[in-house]
């Protein structure tokens, strides 16, 4: 859905990672965006996994469900144009008592699909009466009978639609002071960071081959004067899964591993020293001593 790259362009900072893979987000990231009058603290959450039900998807599941508990609103993202079984799905957690926002994100791509701006427009407009139904029309349970508080059709490549959709969430704040001062983008630390980003660099360069049940375990994140030394393992299932990463004489492991140094030391405006292994462990989604040690039991 670009649910990630949404919360980046909203943030105004690359926190959360991205992938053409889907359910690429397992962790809760909070990000933090500050206007003259307001701020705004998103939560990214793993999207609701709806298939393979492992110990790891329940648990990112449990995520979602604990997230809907602590927000003033909530923005269900789907693609424009596109509502599906999945979607229907989702919207059942939904609690009745909480403001909803649809957003109809990738305009754009919806766009590139009509060839007159006329055809586009009215596509546009029947999608948006159909999904402004009572929710139970939608495909969720009877008795919700809630609509989406907003529609907002927009991209999250484009500027202006981001600055709109912060327009309509400014609305559904309530007065207080803020959490968090003026410079703070994330609540989580660069030890956490460096190993999303290598796992999106692990899934950007494997595409579709690799299957999702793959990770990154930090070894080591230190300080040597303004240089950080970072060690990293990449968690695989399978040793077929390991040469995937590894790629022909280490071609593809060191260009994933290069690709992530680049975008770490950018975040971390300074060098970065980066050694890369790969491990096969057999089970590890669904191995709950694993999955606490990540983080996401």
């Amino acid at each position: 859905m670009g649910k990630s790259t949404l919360l980046n362009a909203l943030v105004g900072q690359k926190i959360s990672i991205t992938s053409r893979k889907a359910q690429t987000t397992r962790h809760r990231i909070l990000g933090i965006q500050n206007r003259e009058e307001a701020q705004f603290i998103f939560i990214d959450t793993p999207g609701f996994q709806t298939r393979l039900m492992n110990t790891l998807n329940k648990a990112l599941n449990r995520t979602v469900t604990t997230a809907l508990q602590d927000v003033n609103v909530a923005c269900f993202v789907v693609e424009a144009g596109y509502f599906g079984e999945d979607d229907k799905k989702v919207l059942k957690l939904l609690p009745d008592d909480l403001p909803v926002v649809l957003v109809l994100n990738k305009l754009d791509l919806f766009n590139s699909r009509f060839q007159t701006p006329s055809e586009r427009d009215q596509a546009l407009l029947n999608f948006m009466k159909e999904m402004s139904k009572p929710w139970c029309e939608l495909g969720s349970h009877e008795d919700q009978k809630c609509e989406f508080a907003e529609i907002v059709p927009m991209s999250a490549k484009s500027p202006g639609d981001i600055e709109r959709l912060l327009d309509v969430l400014e609305g559904y704040l309530p007065e207080a002071e803020a959490v968090y001062d003026g410079d703070t983008v994330t609540d989580r630390s660069e030890r956490f960071l460096a190993a999303e980003i290598l796992r999106e660099k692990v899934f950007r360069f494997t595409g579709e081959e690799l299957p999702y049940t793959s990770t990154v375990v930090i070894d080591q994140f230190k300080m040597d004067g303004k240089m950080r030394r970072i060690a990293a393992t990449i968690l695989v299932d399978r040793d077929s899964h390991k040469a995937m990463i590894i790629g022909q004489k280490g071609e593809r492991l060191k260009k994933i591993s290069t690709d992530a140094r680049i975008d770490m030391e950018k975040l971390f405006d300074g060098k970065v020293f980066l050694e890369t292994w790969v491990k096969v462990k057999r089970g590890w989604a669904d191995d709950r001593a694993e999955l606490r040690a990540q983080g996401l039991e």
